[in-house]
């Protein structure tokens, strides 16, 4: 049986660091999927299809990732493809505290015995986040080498049309 594995995020968009537990993530297992969140109650930069489209460039050298899109609970997509583990990546103890809470209500709702794996971000880029990337580039910040080449010029091209 093939070892699967989730890995879910908005990737909005896809830094270093997600790419970094991507790639770490796609060896451990048979076949990884990323699974694009759709949060309707977030304002995202990227369309749910862009960001699709970005993280499907940046894995493109990575033959077993595929990347899908869900809606609602994390359990539910994962108990209707029977994931047999669910990768989170941690960059300091404070996401250690709120990930080990979601990992323990979702052992509850798993019906397949779905597993948490807990990866930790390579050091280089344990301060990035999504958040601060779209921060500092709306100010015309340096983030060169933070973000894959390609969703750096998607981020830029974006502002660039937002601020026009």
């Amino acid at each position: 049986m093939a070892r699967t594995a989730l890995y879910a995020g908005s990737f909005d968009p896809i830094t270093n660091g997600h790419l970094n537990i991507i790639e770490r993530a796609s060896r451990m297992f048979d076949s990884l999927t990323v699974g694009v969140i759709d949060n309707a109650s977030k304002k995202p930069l990227f369309s749910l299809e862009e960001r699709c489209a970005i993280v499907r460039k940046v894995t493109e050298h990575l033959p077993n990732v595929k990347v899908d899109t869900f809606r609602g609970l994390l359990a539910d997509y994962v108990n209707e493809h029977e994931f047999q583990a669910v990768i989170r990546g941690l960059r300091a103890t404070s996401d250690f505290e709120y990930e080990i809470q979601m990992a323990q209500m979702n052992a509850r709702l798993y019906k397949h015995g779905t597993e948490t794996v807990f990866l930790m971000t390579d050091p280089r880029y344990s301060f990035i986040s999504s958040s601060l990337i779209k921060e500092v580039v709306s100010f015309g910040g340096e983030v060169t080498g933070l973000l894959p080449e390609y969703a750096d010029e998607c981020v830029r091209k974006k502002m660039n049309d937002n601020n026009r």
